[in-house]
């Protein structure tokens, strides 16, 4: 595992965070939610590419 990922990971973080609390404090909590959710989405789709890059790598290992 890289350590890019982790930095990519709490970059996103940051971004919904901050994106979070300025939708928030301006009453639109619906808004702030979907950005949360997205988030939220972007996080998976980067650990997901990796697991499979993981589950390839143990698959040539082994010869499957």
């Amino acid at each position: 595992m890289d350590v890019d990922l982790i930095f990519k990971i709490a970059a996103v973080g940051i971004v919904v965070a901050v994106l979070h609390i300025i939708l928030t404090r301006s009453n639109r909590e619906d808004q702030a939610l979907m950005v949360a959710l997205a988030g939220l989405v972007v996080v998976l789709a980067l650990v997901v590419r990796e697991i499979s890059s993981l589950f390839d790598l143990i698959k040539n290992l082994f010869g499957l």
